[in-house]
């Protein structure tokens, strides 16, 4: 996918988040009978505006899109006309001002549940839980997973597909749990197996969690054919085609697509020689494959996907599809878990059981879009409730700055019948600054060095 579609997939994404989030403080002021001055999307000048409305709020779209905000009517930000004082902010009892700040995080977890809702009603396509056989000396190994066995249930909880159980698993070798998996081999009977997980520690879950356990999503075997060529790639200027069979490699006979993957891969900027079969004709070329930056080193690629066996290949895959009572059941669910696991994993992130390495700023962010939008409308959506969620479980942290650290306050107005002093709210401000702008530095040094390393 180009800069362009990318950035742009990142601009939708951060568009409809803050409007969502922002349009959630500016109802509930509204419904709470505050007088509402301006609804900003972005920061720093404006690129366009306009006034609407009885109260003629001014709503405007600023040059500066990482973020937005609703400015209230409220003394303490000028002066406040006799008649309007029953209006400003500030005036307000503590829970309706508890209420106002509240309800922009708490859209953004409604958006996310009816992002999943939709998804799960139109129904989303996924790999079937089927393993394959796990490499030796890996918990799965262990416990005597054997390829083709499909998990239906982990600790008595159903799974229906492959990201189910990616799922489950992190959250359980996060809590370095035993996991008993409930498994149905290739004739139809049922076992049970064990994976002992406590001898994981939380830094070596921060990868992929399934590879380390040693499940490997079960994928068949495919011949080493050419289905598709990538336009301008070094496999059509070599001169290869698609229905092309590869039957060497540098001498060694190839019997699959993955040994042929694995040469190319590990030939990166070094010349191969291919024998390949057309037809009935044997034919001999020499090729470069590209040097890819990826996780810190070159891997080779030639611009050449494998002819599938499209019947085999949908027997693995399955349609998770919910009626609506249902659907709306499981996307709350979903959003509940995600939000509980977003905050245990900042937690270990606090006491050092995971790296800050895991903190994306917007960099990564907007890559995650791109990716996201070029797989399709069920996968974008996808990301945009999971960036729904997680900018919902940022702002509800108790930070000054943040809708939580207004929270803060208003639980301490609470409890000590009057406002926090001007004194109080002045030191927390400076404080949260301070916080917010070194966890933005973590953030777009992570994005460089992911940038850095591929």
């Amino acid at each position: 996918m180009s800069i362009l579609h990318t950035v742009a997939a990142f601009v939708v994404a951060l568009g409809a988040l803050i409007i969502v989030h922002e349009y959630g403080h500016y109802i509930v002021a509204r419904l709470c009978g505050v007088k509402v001055l301006r609804f900003s999307i972005g920061f720093g000048p404006a690129l366009w505006q306009k006034r609407f409305g009885s109260d003629q709020t001014e709503w405007v779209l600023a040059a500066v899109p990482l973020g937005g905000y609703v400015k209230m009517l409220d003394e303490r930000e000028g002066t406040v006309a006799a008649h309007e004082l029953g209006r400003a902010f500030n005036r307000q009892k503590v829970w309706r001002r508890f209420a106002i700040v509240i309800a922009g995080p708490l859209t953004n977890f409604l958006f996310a549940i009816l992002l999943y809702w939709l998804l799960f009603m139109h129904g989303v396509h996924e790999a079937r839980p089927v393993v394959a056989q796990p490499p030796p000396h890996t918990p799965a190994a262990s416990a005597g997973f054997v390829s083709g066995e499909t998990i239906r249930a982990i600790n008595g909880e159903p799974v229906t597909s492959w990201q189910d159980v990616r799922w489950r698993m992190l959250q359980l070798a996060l809590e370095r749990q035993q996991a008993k998996v409930e498994v149905l081999n290739q004739d139809n009977q049922l076992n049970w197996r064990t994976l002992d997980l406590s001898p994981l520690d939380a830094t070596q879950v921060e990868g992929d969690t399934l590879a380390l356990i040693g499940l490997r999503l079960y994928r068949p075997q495919v011949s080493p054919v050419i289905g598709k060529i990538v336009p301008g790639g070094v496999a059509e200027q070599a001169g290869l085609q698609a229905g092309d069979r590869i039957l060497e490699v540098n001498g060694e006979p190839i019997a699959s697509w993955d040994q042929l993957v694995e040469s190319v891969r590990s030939h990166a900027g070094r010349e191969l020689r291919l024998t390949y079969q057309r037809g009935s004709e044997r034919r001999n070329l020499m090729l470069v494959p590209e040097a890819v930056p990826q996780n810190g080193a070159s891997t080779g690629r030639i611009g050449a996907a494998a002819q599938l066996d499209q019947q085999a290949m949908d027997r693995l895959v399955t349609v998770v599809h919910y009626g609506a009572a249902k659907a709306l059941y499981k996307a709350a669910e979903k959003t509940w878990d995600t939000s509980v696991f977003s905050l245990r994993m900042l937690g270990q992130m606090l006491i050092g059981k995971i790296s800050w390495k895991n903190l994306s700023g917007p960099v990564t962010i907007a890559d995650y879009a791109g990716q996201s939008a070029q797989l399709g409308l069920a996968s974008y959506m996808s990301f945009l409730a999971l960036i729904s969620i997680s900018l919902g479980v940022l702002n509800l942290l108790p930070i000054p700055l943040l809708d939580g650290g207004h929270l803060m306050y208003y639980t301490i107005e609470i409890f000590k019948g009057s406002p926090v002093s001007d004194r109080m709210l002045e030191i927390g401000q400076k404080l949260g600054l301070s916080l917010l702008l070194v966890l933005m530095a973590f953030a777009f040094y992570n994005d460089i060095n992911r940038l850095i390393s591929g």
